[in-house]
Formats: structure tokens, sequence, C-alpha cells
């Protein structure tokens, strides 16, 4: 694919930074795009550990009816924050934040991204909404306890810190804009020569198509949330019905962006997986133009579905026919990915290292959350499971089962080439192992505590749901123990690990090309493409220029 050397000799960015300034503050101001991408890492990184512990804690209140380790208010408190925080400073930055940036460059033969000083700024904006965040939960009032999704009256109503909360989401989504802005000119104007639309590794298809949901849709929540804080401070009755609002508008509004913001979550991960399969199966990807442009259509479908939040909210009969008509169509592009996944690992020489492991478990959870999408979206059944604990198990098996398991593929994909260390290959998979076997202990359950009729977001329940309330927490400790290792696995490697070699997994797309971790610039000099992406006769190639 290039006439890059795999032994580049040029310090890394490690080394020296753009900046003339070292150590922390070298950066802090640096605007290299792998630098941001770790500074995206470690802040993400942490806030889903944060975000995991209190998950934790609110499995122990649920493990027996009545209070247990803390009151009702706390609780409401504590699953409004866990929600934001996975959602908003984990889920939707995480893969296009970190991955994008470190690899979407590299992946395309650039040297960095289009606009490095604003890659710099969207990564200070970011800090800044987690900041705001953080500081509502100590203002008086407390924390906000609306639930994540902010729903009116509650949210205009409540003497918590909505206001402050909700901007912080508001600045958050500048960071996001901005991120795509970047990924979209970049792909656009700084392609490698040779480097056709259609030789793109499909990470970069992914994050491309992902960046324009972040900049058509997120302007609609940022227009949201400052309408709520208005009506809060104002009272000017746009949503509140007690002052001639309509609450229905809000959700309309919240799901025109909150929907598309899945496909922001999911599509990167998908991405990663289309990277994955190839160089562990030793095969050219199948069906590459069609997982290309699956990824669009996702992302154009996505915009379409929004009111499958809203079937139990009071919509029209003929809006719900439309609306969950849609919701099986999206349903396609994505099962075309699966699909050609599956295809192209038959009759593969297949080497079930870690990263590989990590997929085939995505595959499976991300199947069940994808199934269970379209036995919530067929409107007879969604009266009966909507906001049950059926509706919780299938968004964690999207969100954590999907991206969540991705975010940790990817990083054990590529962290030899992040940081050209290797880590201990059976650590990482007793840690594959146990997560899917907690996994699906802490969040099947609810499945049938659902079609059973609990209620989600509840402080308490009725006693003929204990038993399946405990098998849940009981995973729950089993899971976080199993992040705690898989996590620890790689920072215990970051310091202690043998020095990994250029390429240890034999891919083929352009990153693999350059040395680990990458120089400052990428590439000793641009790479010129001259093969089809995914092309593995380049193996022979890569191991003479070495």
């Amino acid at each position: 694919m290039a006439n890059e050397s795999l032994a580049v000799e040029e310090k890394s960015f490690y080394e020296e930074g753009t900046s003339k300034r070292t150590g922390l503050l070298g950066w802090l101001t640096s605007t290299d795009h792998k630098r941001i991408g770790l500074l995206y890492l470690i802040a993400i990184t942490v806030f889903f550990l944060v975000g995991a512990t209190i998950g934790l804690l609110m499995r122990l209140e649920l493990i027996s009816p009545g209070e247990t380790i803390m009151a009702a208010q706390t609780y409401n408190a504590l699953f409004t924050l866990h929600g934001v925080i996975m959602i908003f400073l984990f889920i939707i930055p995480g893969l296009p934040a970190i991955f994008g940036n470190f690899f979407l460059p590299i992946q395309i033969g650039a040297k960095d991204v289009a606009f490095p000083r604003l890659n710099l700024l969207s990564w200070y904006i970011y800090i800044i909404g987690a900041a705001l965040a953080l500081i509502s939960l100590v203002l008086p009032g407390g924390p906000i306890d609306t639930g994540w999704t902010f729903y009116i009256p509650y949210s205009v109503r409540s003497t918590t810190n909505v206001s402050l909360a909700i901007f912080s989401a508001f600045v958050l989504g500048f960071s996001s804009i901005l991120t795509g802005i970047n990924f979209i000119t970049t792909v656009h104007r700084m392609r490698a020569p040779g480097m056709g639309w259609f030789k793109m590794p499909l990470f970069v298809w992914s994050t491309y198509s992902t960046a324009w949901i972040q900049v058509i849709a997120t302007p609609v929540i940022a227009i949201t949330i400052i309408l709520v804080i208005l009506e809060r401070t104002f009272g000017v009755g746009i949503f509140d019905p007690a002052l001639g609002g309509d609450p229905l508008l809000f959700q309309h509004l919240f799901w025109i962006y909150s929907h598309p913001a899945v496909y922001i979550m999911i599509l990167p991960a998908m991405g990663v997986v289309s990277e994955i399969i190839p160089t562990f199966a030793r095969r050219t990807i199948f069906g590459y133009k069609a997982i290309a442009f699956s990824s669009l259509a996702i992302a154009f479908v996505g915009y379409l579905v929004w009111a499958h939040h809203m079937f139990t909210s009071g919509i029209s009969d003929t809006a719900r026919a439309i609306f969950s008509f849609l919701t099986f169509i999206v349903a396609l592009p994505s099962g075309v990915k699966v699909f050609n996944w599956v295809a192209t690992m038959y009759k593969g020489s297949i080497d079930p290292k870690p990263p590989f492991l990590w997929v085939m478990s995505f595959i499976f959870l991300f199947s069940i959350g994808g199934l269970t999408g379209l036995v919530v979206g067929a409107l007879a059944l969604d009266v009966h499971l909507h906001d049950t604990y059926f509706v919780v198990a299938h968004f964690h098996y999207v969100m954590f089962g999907g991206t969540g398991t991705i975010f940790i593929a990817a990083l054990y994909y590529w962290f030899p080439k992040m940081f050209g260390k290797t880590y201990n290959i059976k650590i990482a998979n007793w840690g594959v192992a146990l997560f899917f076997i907690s996994f699906n202990m802490l969040y099947f359950p609810k499945f049938i505590l659902g079609y059973m009729g609990q209620p989600r977001r509840y402080y308490d329940y009725l006693p003929e749901f204990t038993s399946l309330q405990v098998i849940s927490t009981v995973g729950s400790w089993i899971l976080y123990a199993t992040l705690l290792l898989v996590f620890g696995n790689l920072v215990y490697s970051l310091f202690k690990g043998k020095k990994s070699t250029g390429n240890p997994w034999g891919g083929v797309t352009l990153e693999w090309h350059t040395s680990s971790p990458p120089p400052l610039e990428n590439f000793h000099e641009i790479p010129k493409v001259t093969h089809e992406p995914y092309d593995f006769s380049q193996l022979k190639e890569m191991k003479h220029e070495s």
C-alpha cells in the first residue's frame, strides 16, 4: 500500500512535541493529533471508571427491596449522573475523539488533521464541559436528578442544578461539532496520493459518517438546552404545560439529536470491527463497498427514526406506524455489516488474539441489542415494554455491549502501535472471557424483569423481582473487577511491557507501515498508495522493507 519503511528513524511524538515547551505543558499546548488523542484517552477512561463505579453503587442499592445503602433522592441523583457521564463524557466522544484523532490522519497518509489548533481547542472545550458538570454537583441545589434525558416538566420544576448541568452538555456539543468539522475536512483534503474514496480503510469511512452526524445533529440539542435554561430562568412557557408550553415538543427536539447520537456512538465501533476482523482472519474484507455505504445509510436513516422513543407519549397512530416502519428499515444496513463480517471470517486463517476475541464478544452482544431493538420498535410490544427494565437491558447491550466492548477492543488492537509496548496475552484472554460472562449475568436478567413488568429508574421494587435483581447485582461485582483487570493489564504493560514490533498483528493499513509509536509527523515522507485496502499480499513487501 505504501513505500514507507516499518523502521522509520525519527523521533516519536512522545519525545518531541509540536510545541517548544516540554513536560506537562508541552502536552497541554501540543497540536499533534496523536497527543490530543491520548489526552482524550486519559480523560475519557477516568470518566468511564467513575461512571462504572456509580453504576456499581446503584446495583448495590438494588440488591434487595427497600433502602440498602442510600436514600431515594441520592439514588435519583446517582442514576442521572451515571447516565450523563456515560453518554456525554464517555460513549459519544470515546471512539471518535481518541482513535479517530490518533489514527484517522495516519490511515489516510496525512501528517495531521486539517485544523490542528481547532483540534486542541475541542479537547479544552471537552474538559471545560466536564468541569461544569462536576461543579454542578457541589453548588447549592445539589446534583441534577431528572434522568439523563432531562424530560419536561420535571427538568423545569426541579430545584436541583439542572441549568448548569445541561449547560455542560451544551458546551460538550461544541467539542463534538469541532471534531466533526475537522474530520470531514481532513478526509476530503488530506488523503495521500493514490488514496481514492474506495481505498480508504473502513474505520475512516465510519468516522467520516459519524462526523456528519456530529455536525448536523448536535446543534439541535444545543438549541433545545438553551430553551430549557430560558424556561427555567424566565418562565417563558415553551415546554412546560403549566405555562402553555408543549412537553412533546421537547421530546421531539431531544430525540431528533439523541437518536442520531446513538449512531455517533456505534458507527466508529463498527469501523474498528471492520479493521480487526480482516487483520486476524487474514482475508480481504467481504463487501468493502457495501460496508462503506452502509455506514452512510445508517447515518442518513438514523435521522428519521427518533419518534420511536415516543410511542407511548401521545403521538398520532399514523406517526407511530411510520416511525415503527423506519425503525425496522434502519436495522438493514447494520445487518449488512454483520453479514459481511461473518463472511470475511469464512475460510479465513483466524488467529484468535485478544482484539479478535473482543470483536466476537461484540458481535454476539450487539446482535442481542439490535434484535431487542426491533422488539421495542414494534408498536404493540412497546406499549407493554416501554420504560421497563427491558429497555434498560436493550440500551446497555447496544451501548456497552457494542460501543464499550469495542472501545476496549480498539485499545487492545492499537495499544502496541500507540505506545510501542506489548501486554500480557493470557490476562487479556481471561479479561474477555470474564467480561462476556459477567456482562450477560448483569444485563440479561433485566430483559426478564422488564417482560415481567418492573419499571426502570425506580428506587424500590416488589419482592417477586428480588432473585433476578440479586443475580444482576452479583454480575455487576464480577464485571467491575474484570474492568479493573482489563485496564490494569494495559497500565502495567505501559510501564513494564516488552517493546513491540512495528506490526505485531500483521495488519496492512497505513498505520502499520510506520514505527511504533509513530514519529512526530507520522511518516518520514508522505506515502503513495498503490494497493487496494486490506490486500494481504503487501505483508511480504512490508517484511522486505523492514
